[in-house]
């Protein structure tokens, strides 16, 4: 699996305020996402759309990944937003996002769209991701034919807001568990997302945690994402970057034993090591499929910008 670009945390950053937009900057983020959409009123969107292309042009966003929010399909707004975000900032731009993906052909269209920009730009054919956000029962059915509708596909987003809303779920407090219910109602969405991602090679991203002081509250809601395998989730508060950049890592340890199972797994089956397909390591034996869950959290940490405090020393003659 290629893990892309780092999305630990993804943080949302309203494109009406220029305080907001200049703030995320130096904030410690591993993607930004520029919102059109809901946190932006709709007689102020289309200053909110010259803010965005005048700061993803001008501004320092550093190693971030850069991402605009547009309006849904059902909108009047989608086809402007693209048009002037692209033909406005499209070199400084790493993707937009599609929120309330429904069918294929809303990703077929933006594909399409941005492939005629990027021709007419001269920008590199495929340039621009996409990332797409499920947010209703009909995205959820549809989201293997949506992974798959383009290669430009980088991730798939759970937005629960909206979907909580959308299948009659009996609570306000969203990316929460239900006290009537004996378990995690989100598991089935999340697991579902995460299954299509892993199908077409894209990143899975969870959505936001809307009680943004409770930071505890929203470390308990990522953790449960992060052991699924997930990639990261949205951050709508500075306050919730540092758990995110910390559950959506791996630990020391673990990374430090995924470097070291990868080191001995590639001596042991070389000509020196004896061509062996399963030994032990210390007490734990290792094999192809050890390597395998090896490197995913080797590629999470090395993504991460971790550092190994280990090394291999293959046994003396």
């Amino acid at each position: 699996m290629s893990l892309g670009r780092p999305r630990r945390s993804c943080l949302a950053v309203p494109g009406s305020s220029l305080k907001m937009l200049d703030k995320a900057q130096g904030l410690p983020a591993d993607q930004v996402f520029l919102d059109l959409e809901d946190a932006v009123a709709p007689l102020a969107k289309p200053a909110a759309r010259k803010n965005i292309v005048s700061v993803l042009n001008e501004g320092d966003w550093g190693s971030k990944t850069r991402v605009v929010r547009v309006n849904d399909l059902t909108t009047p707004w989608t086809y402007t937003d693209v048009i002037e975000i692209v033909e406005g900032a499209g070199a400084n731009l790493d993707c937009i996002m599609l929120p309330k993906v429904q069918t294929p052909s809303h990703i077929e269209w933006l594909d399409l769209t941005l492939t005629q920009l990027e021709k007419t730009l001269g920008l590199p054919i495929g340039k621009i991701g996409i990332e797409a956000q499920i947010e209703n029962a009909k995205g959820l059915v549809n989201v293997d034919a949506i992974a798959a509708a383009s290669p430009r596909v980088e991730t798939i987003i759970f937005g629960p807001a909206d979907f909580m809303a959308s299948i009659n779920m009996k609570s306000l407090v969203v990316g929460a568990l239900h006290p009537d219910y004996p378990g995690d109602p989100f598991h089935y969405i999340l697991m579902r997302i995460l299954m299509a991602a892993r199908m077409h090679d894209k990143q899975a991203i969870d959505g936001p945690f809307l009680q943004i002081k409770d930071v505890d509250a929203f470390r308990e809601v990522a953790k449960r994402s992060a052991a699924l395998g997930f990639d990261g989730k949205w951050v709508l508060h500075p306050g919730q970057l540092d758990a995110a950049n910390e559950i959506y890592s791996p630990s020391q340890s673990d990374y430090d034993h995924a470097e070291l199972i990868l080191d001995a797994y590639d001596y042991y089956t070389s000509e020196a090591g004896g061509k062996l397909g399963a030994v032990m390591l210390g007490d734990e034996m290792i094999d192809e499929a050890s390597r395998k869950m090896a490197l995913v959290i080797s590629a999470k940490g090395r993504a991460a910008g971790m550092t190994r405090s280990s090394t291999f020393t293959p046994p003396s003659a």
